[in-house]
């Protein structure tokens, strides 16, 4: 009787889940072929899957840091395929967290062969967290404020971000409870489509946004040197917005964004910025209903439409834009060129990445791509775009560019 075959995450079983760990197997025999298979259930109940064949080393190990997949639902070495390539049972699903004070569990399982997994060697599972140890998490329900706060441990003071999503709406938390794992205290900000708060609002208020800068300077752990904003797709153009109409912001990420207003009327100060015009009889939609967005907006270089611009070249804070060049929802590599170009023109400070193969949900890294889900509030089957591998690998530099450019700027 050979040891038994012992599965281990390293360095620790119990981790974040932006964290990369490695997945070992001990006591296989040499060259004995096996299959990992990775299980993870959402909080709706949703599986989540994905399995790779390896062959062990002559002693019987297996590294998935150096042993490459020979098929499966990926190829080659990928220390964290079983974590980036898990895929729903039902089509069109997308992982995301919603309560952040429990962790996802994924089950790892060994199974002896290449072929019918009818016979389990051994497994384990790794806890993956979105709140780090001591991290936490209050509720703003303040003035208008929609947010949750997330505090680093300890008296700082941090850097202090604000973090918005998309026109989906609702507060999602499971970024802002990453970033502030991370050191920084981050506000994640409510703005469509929760509690009172319309899907379709006639009107944002920019006054609503400064409520929440406000809110955050008031915290005595954020640092006194400048706000952040970070925002995904129309949250996107909201930073560019927050960053050029409001003082103290010092920095803003765009993620698969926009330079012009989009969707909805923003309100200043005695000034309104029209949304881009858009015509949703311009959507593509395929035979599997899946709606493609990509031409429902007006062209953004017609000087017709340049009212709707954000003037951010007038901003004076330091600007980051990443985007897909794989997004099938958004234009997003088009108009990041554009808003990049303006600012360069105004001797602006501007970072910009784009990743071949990703697609417009540039998440924290080791979420699996979404490629088509629902839109939450247009309630159609929305495509997203990206490409597996690609997009992984974007997601995973563009976290790590993302704090080191707030870092660097707050």
């Amino acid at each position: 009787a050979g040891m038994a075959v012992r599965v281990a995450v390293l360095p620790c079983p119990r981790c974040l889940f932006d964290e990369p760990v490695q997945i070992r197997v001990a006591g296989l025999q040499p060259r004995q072929a096996v299959t990992l298979r990775a299980s993870l259930v959402d909080e709706s109940g949703e599986l989540f899957q994905a399995h790779a064949l390896y062959r062990a080393g002559s002693s019987g190990e297996l590294d998935l840091s150096r042993s490459p997949a020979l098929g499966g639902s990926y190829l080659g070495v990928e220390p964290m395929g079983l974590l980036w390539a898990l895929q729903s049972k039902t089509p069109y699903k997308r992982l995301a967290k919603r309560n952040v004070l429990t962790p996802f569990c994924v089950d790892l399982e060994v199974y002896e062969g290449h072929g019918d997994m009818s016979r389990l060697l051994g497994k384990c599972t790794n806890e993956r967290w979105f709140l780090g140890e001591g991290v936490k998490r209050i509720s703003v329900r303040e003035g208008r404020l929609r947010a949750t706060l997330f505090l680093p441990p300890g008296p700082g003071p941090f850097p202090g971000l604000i973090d918005l999503y998309g026109s989906g709406g609702g507060l999602i938390e499971y970024r802002a409870s990453l970033l502030a794992s991370r050191g920084f205290v981050t506000l994640a900000l409510a703005y469509v489509s929760f509690e009172d708060i319309p899907a379709m609002p006639e009107v944002l208020e920019l006054s609503y946004f400064e409520e929440a800068v406000n809110f955050l300077q008031k915290q005595q752990q954020v640092k006194d040197t400048g706000i952040g904003v970070l925002g995904l797709s129309k949250g996107g153009d909201l930073a560019l917005s927050i960053a050029t109409f409001l003082p103290g912001i010092k920095a803003a990420v765009s993620i698969s964004g926009s330079s012009f207003n989009s969707f909805v009327p923003l309100k200043g100060d005695g000034f309104t910025i029209p949304p881009q015009p858009y015509d949703l009889g311009r959507m593509k939609i395929n035979e599997e209903s899946v709606v493609d967005f990509t031409d429902v907006v007006d062209d953004h270089m017609d000087p017709a439409t340049w009212d709707c611009r954000i003037p951010v070249e007038r901003s004076l804070a330091k600007f980051l834009f990443l985007c897909g060049l794989d997004d099938r929802n958004w234009k997003s590599a088009l108009y990041c060129q554009e808003a990049v170009q303006r600012l360069q023109q105004h001797g602006r400070e501007v970072e910009f990445y784009s990743y071949s193969g990703a697609g417009h949900l540039l998440e924290p890294p080791y979420l699996p791509l979404c490629q088509v889900s629902i839109h939450r509030v247009l309630g159609m089957l929305v495509h997203w775009g990206g490409q597996w591998r690609e997009h992984a690998k974007a997601q995973e530099d563009a976290w790590r560019r993302t704090q080191a450019f707030f870092w660097q700027h707050l």
